[in-house]
């Protein structure tokens, strides 16, 4: 079941009609069993992965709670279970193609070598519950926050339908307590809620559905015919279309949670808004950039890790962090935890290269930031931003192109002056990409300022707000048809 679908829109409608009536204990069953069902309509036999991943975590978690701190080893041998068990999964169901297409590569030089393993189904979402699976057994080795006793309701934090399949990645400590106690009944929360959904059916039906198929296309000319200005606008209009995508599904899945009382952590931020790397990544996919941070880019630089609710809206790199590493360290985190971070959205070579072309950016970052901060210059912010954005843009060619090749082929275009004379590509697209990121720009400029003014005077916030969400609905009702599922459903 896809979020914009007839049939999602019907029981988002039952769902939370009978979330706000049934006594409490009930309810959670009734979510736990309806977020079983919400997956189910996908294939219902990878409802025993969840399952699995969910009740071993929870058995392995309260485990680790009641073993002492002088057993060191036992501790740290359940932890390397729960580990092994979920990046298990992961590796076998999503990786092993991966592996052995590579194995199979290096055998060809051996006479009579192959390898060969039967067709294996992704299941739906794999990425985003074991990873907060892995999150929660982490934090409660760490004793950040103590293993919930009540199955069912630990079961609706892992399988709560809005995120399931493709997150905002949720804490323990963010979501629970939520889950706990179902709060007084406020109309505010069914109002703020379809707004947020009315926001994330446009940005998916209406904007990134629309795109797709001008992307599709570009993506499947032949590399040789594109010239410079094709490849940018295709890497602009990517990058346009995964976010509206991506954003979309956040918007709609952080509304869904909304109409029920329950509020989830924001997961973008205007980030092609941002003036550098560091602050794309604190405005992207926030929930996942906090997540690698805490669980994987500081215990790669031998961090330790004292509280993460301090530190979740921080992404890769704060500050404060980076002044305690050695540059070595940190150097060396950055680039192992980009290149996991690059192979974590696809079991491809291409992912790899999309991971470290961002650590190679926020490494020049790191390594001129005295000369930024002290450039008149650099400090404009227009500046930044027009640095900034094109290349943040550029970097979704690896994350959309076929094959290594293409990509290499593509990005060396850019930098070949010659390449600047063809222009391959309908006249249009570069009209609509351009069209595009100027309506992005004035989107964030009324967000930032424009509505400041606007909410001093209420006549005037009634109007436009009134008339927005009019034409968002009338294009969502001429648009919505289930074409496509989200992008980030496959990773």
């Amino acid at each position: 079941m896809i979020f914009n679908s007839v049939a999602f829109v019907i029981f988002l409608s039952i769902a939370v009609s009978l979330y706000w009536v049934l006594p409490n204990k009930i309810r959670l069953y009734f979510i736990f069993l309806s977020s079983l069902i919400f997956y189910g309509f996908w294939r219902w036999e990878f409802l025993s992965i969840v399952l699995l991943s969910t009740i071993a975590d929870y058995i392995i978690s309260i485990s680790i709670s009641k073993t002492p701190d002088i057993e060191k080893r036992k501790r740290k041998g359940l932890l390397f279970i729960s580990l092994f068990l979920n990046l298990g999964l992961l590796l076998y169901f999503k990786y092993l193609f991966f592996v052995v297409d590579n194995l199979n590569w290096i055998f060809s030089y051996v006479p009579g070598v192959q390898l060969s393993v039967m067709e294996i189904v992704l299941p739906l979402g794999i990425s985003f519950y074991t990873f907060q699976t892995i999150s929660y057994t982490i934090d409660v080795y760490r004793k950040h926050i103590q293993p919930e006793k009540d199955f069912i309701l630990y079961g609706c934090y892992v399988t709560f339908f809005p995120q399931l399949v493709a997150g905002p990645i949720l804490r323990a400590s963010e979501v629970i307590e939520q889950l706990r106690t179902r709060p007084k009944f406020n109309i505010d929360f069914i109002s703020e809620g379809l707004k947020r959904i009315l926001k994330g059916f446009f940005l998916k039906v209406v904007l990134a559905d629309n795109i797709a198929p001008l992307v599709d296309a570009g993506f499947a000319m032949d590399v040789s015919s594109l010239g410079a200005f094709d490849v940018w606008t295709l890497a602009f209009l990517f990058g346009f279309q995964i976010y509206f995508d991506f954003a979309g599904y956040s918007h709609i899945a952080i509304g869904c949670a909304k109409l029920m009382g329950i509020s989830f952590p924001e997961n973008f931020n205007y980030p092609y808004a941002a003036r550098s790397f560091k602050a794309f990544w604190k405005r992207w996919h926030i929930s996942l950039s906090s997540w690698i941070r805490d669980y994987l880019y500081l215990p790669l630089a031998s961090v330790k890790v004292i509280d993460t609710t301090l530190k979740s809206q921080g992404g890769i790199g704060s500050e404060h962090v980076i002044q305690e590493l050695s540059p070595r360290k940190q150097n060396t985190a950055l680039f192992l935890t980009w290149a996991i971070m690059g192979l974590w959205h696809g079991a491809n070579w291409t992912f790899v290269i999309w991971g470290l072309y961002h650590a190679v950016m926020v490494f020049l970052e790191r390594l001129f930031s005295s000369a930024r901060e002290s450039s008149t210059l650099m400090n404009i912010p227009l500046v930044g931003w027009a640095i900034t954005v094109p290349l943040a843009m550029l970097g979704w060619i690896p994350f959309r192109a076929s094959n290594v090749e293409d990509t290499l082929y593509m990005l060396n275009t850019i930098i070949s002056p010659s390449s600047y004379a063809v222009m391959a590509l309908r006249e249009n697209l570069y009209l609509i990409a351009f069209s595009i990121y100027i309506l992005l720009a004035l989107s964030y400029l009324y967000k930032t300022y424009i509505i400041e003014i606007i909410n001093k005077r209420s006549t005037a916030r009634y109007v436009v707000n009134t008339v927005s969400y009019a034409f968002m609905f009338i294009l969502v009702f001429t648009f919505f048809r289930p074409i496509s599922q989200f992008i980030y459903f496959q990773f």
